[in-house]
C-alpha cells in the first residue's frame, strides 16, 4: 500500500501540500486531478524521492518497483523495439543476472522465474505497445534517433509500460499521443494489473481506465471512489452538503449568541450564560469546499455570416515538393454551421490539410473556392512556442490594435482573460494553459467566420477544457477540430472526416465506433463503413436538406431561450417590489394583482422551457 501521511511540502517558499493524507490500495488505478500549479507533478517527485517534504511521509512496500514516465526522450543508434526491451524490469535484471551466475541453483531458479513472468513473449509485447502507440513493424526495426522528440516521448512511454512496475506513475501521458495512440492507452491502462497513479485532464481516460480519483484542493488531498464522473456528481453533492451545514451551524451560533446577550446580566442565568459561551468557542467552524470559477475562453463572433460554402475544394493535390502530394483527390464543402473532426493517426496529413483550408498552402491540382471576405482563425499547439517570451499579453494585443485607445486595449485583453495586472505578466512567466489561452485569443482575434483548432487542450486542465467547449459550442461559425480528446470533440463536433492513405474521406459512424476501428487494428469490418464513397453532389444535396429540416427546430430554440430571458427579467423586477414588505400594508390590492402576475410568470417560464427542452430534444435526434 502507497501511503501518504500529513504531507507537507514547500517550493520557494509556497505550500503545495499541507498535511495531506491519502491511502492507496494494491491494485488500485487512479485518476490525480487539480488545477495547473496545485503541486500534482511535485507529489510525484515526492513519491519517487526526488524531492523531500518538509513534513510527513510516504511510505510504499519495500519490494515495489516505481515506474515513471522519462522526462527525456530515449536518442540512441538502438530500435525502437531493443529500447523498449532494455527498459528497467524483472526480466531485464533476471537477464543479466544469468549472463554472470555460477552456482547451478540460482541458474535453475532464474530460469524458472523467466518461464514464469513469460519473458519468452516479451519481444511480441513490447512489439504490441509499440503498434498500440502508432509505429509499424518497419518503424520499430528503425533507430530511435530517425524520429522526432514527440515521437521519441512515445517510445520512452511504451518503454515505461512495457516494465510494467508495482507503481506505475503517469504524468500527462497523452500530451504526446494523436486520438487513436489516445483510445489504445485507454484500454491498455483500464487493463494493468498493478498499482497506477496517472495524471491527466482527459476526462474520458479519466472515466474509463481509472477506479478512484485523488483531488487535490485546498492543499488536500482526497480520494473518491469510481471514475471522473462519479467525482464530479460526489464533490457536488458534497458541496451541497458543506453548504447545509454551514448554515446550520450559523443558526445554531446565532441562537447561542442571542441567548448570552440576552441573559448575560441575569444572575439567574449567569451560569448558562457562561455555559453557552463555552460552547461557542469549541464550536470549530465548517470549512467548505473551495470552487474557484475558471475564467471563461471568449471567441468572437463574426460580424456576418457569409454565403455557403465558406469553403469547398475539387480534386485538389496539395503537399511540400512538387510531384509528391500528401493528400490527392481532395472534394470537401464547408457551411456556417459545421463542426468537423480531422480524424487519422500523425504523420497522415490532418495537418497538411489544415493548411489547405487555412490557405497556408497551396494546391497542386483542383480548386480551392473561397466565400470572400472568408477570414479563418487558425490555432495550432506549436504557436504557442511563437509568442515573444519578454512580452506581456497586452503588448501582443496592442501590436494587433495599434491606433486605439488605451481603455479598448485593456479590454480587449480581459477579454482573452488576462484582466488587470495579469495582462502586463511577461509571457515566460506564464503556465502552459495560460500561453494557450492568449494563443487561442491572438488567433481568434479578427473573429474569424472558421476557427480550426489542433490539439488546443494540451495544457489546459478540466475546467479550462470545459470553457472551450462552452465557447465552440457558442460559437456561430464553423471549427475544425483536431484533438487526442474524445470527450471534446464528443461535446462538439456532429461530422466525422477520416485522413488515411493520402485521402480525406466521410467516417460513417461516430467517435465510439472510430474507437472500435483502431482497437480492432483498422479493420473496415469492425464498422458499418469506415470511409464510404459518397458522391459530393449528392452529400451537399443532403447535407442542406437536413439543415432545411433542422432550421424551424432551431428557431423554435432560440425563440424559447429569448421568452425565458425576458421573462426571468420580468419575475426578477416582481420579485424586487413584491420583496417591500410595505406593499401589502399600503396597497393590498396592487400587491394581490402582482403576486398573480408573479404566478403567471412562474407558469409561462416553465412552459417555455419545456418548449426548450421538445424542442433541443428533437434537434438532437435529428
Amino acid at each position: 500500500m502507497l501511503i501518504i501521511d500529513n504531507l507537507t511540502v514547500r517550493i520557494a517558499g509556497r505550500s503545495l501540500l499541507e498535511d495531506a493524507s491519502a491511502r492507496v490500495t494494491p491494485g488500485a488505478r487512479v485518476g490525480l486531478i487539480g488545477r495547473n500549479g496545485t503541486g500534482k507533478s511535485t507529489l510525484f517527485n515526492v513519491i519517487t524521492g526526488q524531492l523531500g517534504a518538509e513534513t510527513g511521509s510516504v511510505s510504499l512496500p519495500p519490494r515495489w518497483r516505481i515506474g515513471r514516465l522519462a522526462q527525456e526522450a530515449p536518442n540512441g543508434p538502438e530500435s525502437l523495439l531493443k529500447v523498449v526491451l532494455q527498459a528497467p524490469s524483472e526480466r531485464t535484471d533476471l537477464l543479466a543476472e544469468a549472463e554472470t551466475a555460477t552456482d547451478p541453483n540460482r541458474i535453475a531458479e532464474i530460469q524458472s522465474r523467466l518461464a514464469d513472468i513469460g519473458a519468452h513473449a516479451a519481444p511480441a509485447r513490447a512489439a504490441a505497445i509499440l503498434s498500440g502507440l502508432g509505429f509499424s513493424p518497419s518503424d520499430q526495426q528503425r533507430p530511435c534517433t530517425e524520429f522526432s522528440g514527440g515521437w521519441r516521448m512515445r517510445v520512452a512511454l511504451a518503454a515505461t509500460l512495457f516494465a510494467e512496475p508495482d507503481l506505475l506513475l503517469l504524468d500527462e501521458p497523452t500530451n504526446y499521443l494523436d486520438l487513436e495512440g489516445t483510445l489504445w492507452l485507454q484500454d491498455h491502462l483500464a487493463k494493468y494489473p498493478h498499482t497506477m497513479i496517472v495524471v491527466s485532464h482527459d476526462r474520458d481516460l479519466l472515466d474509463n481506465s481509472v477506479n478512484q480519483i485523488l483531488a487535490l484542493e485546498a492543499k488536500k488531498l482526497t480520494l473518491y471512489k469510481g471514475g471522473y464522473s462519479d467525482f464530479e456528481r460526489l464533490r457536488s453533492e458534497r458541496l451541497a452538503l458543506d453548504q447545509k451545514m454551514i448554515k446550520k451551524q450559523e443558526a445554531q451560533r446565532a441562537h447561542l449568541q442571542a441567548f448570552v446577550d440576552r441573559f448575560r446580566a441575569k444572575a439567574t442565568k449567569a451560569r448558562q450564560a457562561q455555559s453557552r459561551i463555552k460552547m461557542l468557542a469549541k464550536m470549530q467552524p465548517i470549512v467548505s469546499m473551495t470552487t474557484d470559477d475558471v475564467r471563461p475562453i471568449n471567441i468572437p463572433a463574426p460580424d456576418k455570416l457569409l454565403s455557403p460554402p465558406i469553403i469547398a475544394t475539387d480534386g485538389v493535390a496539395v503537399g511540400y515538393e512538387p510531384g509528391h502530394p500528401v493528400l490527392s483527390g481532395v472534394s470537401l464543402r464547408i457551411d456556417n454551421d459545421d463542426r468537423i473532426a480531422l480524424l487519422g493517426s500523425n504523420g497522415n496529413g490532418k495537418s497538411t490539410l489544415v493548411k489547405l483550408l487555412a490557405g497556408r498552402l497551396k494546391p497542386e491540382r483542383g480548386t480551392v473556392t473561397r466565400a470572400a471576405p472568408l477570414k479563418v482563425g487558425y490555432f495550432a499547439q506549436h504557436q504557442v512556442d511563437e509568442l515573444d517570451l519578454n512580452d506581456s499579453p497586452y503588448d501582443h494585443v496592442r501590436r494587433l490594435m495599434p491606433d486605439q485607445p488605451e481603455a479598448r486595449i485593456r479590454a480587449r485583453v480581459g477579454a482573452i482573460g488576462f484582466s488587470g495586472d495579469a495582462g502586463n505578466t511577461k509571457v515566460e512567466k506564464l503556465s502552459g494553459g495560460e500561453k494557450a489561452r492568449l494563443m487561442l485569443g491572438l488567433s481568434t482575434f479578427e473573429a474569424p467566420h472558421l476557427i480550426i483548432l489542433d490539439e488546443p487542450t494540451n495544457h489546459l486542465d478540466i475546467d479550462s477544457r470545459g470553457a472551450l467547449i462552452e465557447a465552440i459550442n457558442d460559437f456561430p461559425g464553423a471549427v475544425i477540430l483536431v484533438s487526442h480528446d474524445r470527450y471534446l470533440l464528443e461535446a462538439c463536433v456532429d461530422r466525422l472526416w477520416l485522413v488515411a492513405g493520402g485521402k480525406v474521406k466521410p467516417f460513417d459512424g461516430d467517435i465510439e465506433d472510430y474507437h472500435r476501428f483502431i482497437l480492432s487494428e483498422g479493420k473496415p469490418s469492425s464498422v458499418a463503413k469506415a470511409a464510404p464513397r459518397v458522391d459530393p453532389a449528392e452529400a451537399r444535396r443532403a447535407a442542406a436538406e437536413k439543415r432545411a429540416e433542422t432550421a424551424p427546430l432551431r428557431k423554435q430554440i432560440q425563440k424559447a431561450e429569448a421568452d425565458i430571458a425576458q421573462l426571468n427579467k420580468q419575475l426578477a423586477k416582481l420579485d424586487n417590489t413584491l420583496g417591500d414588505g410595505e406593499l401589502f400594508v399600503k396597497d393590498p390590492a396592487r400587491a394581490a394583482d402582482l403576486s398573480k402576475t408573479r404566478a403567471n410568470v412562474v407558469a409561462a417560464i416553465a412552459k417555455a422551457e419545456e418548449e426548450w427542452l421538445a424542442a433541443s430534444s428533437a434537434l438532437e435526434q435529428a
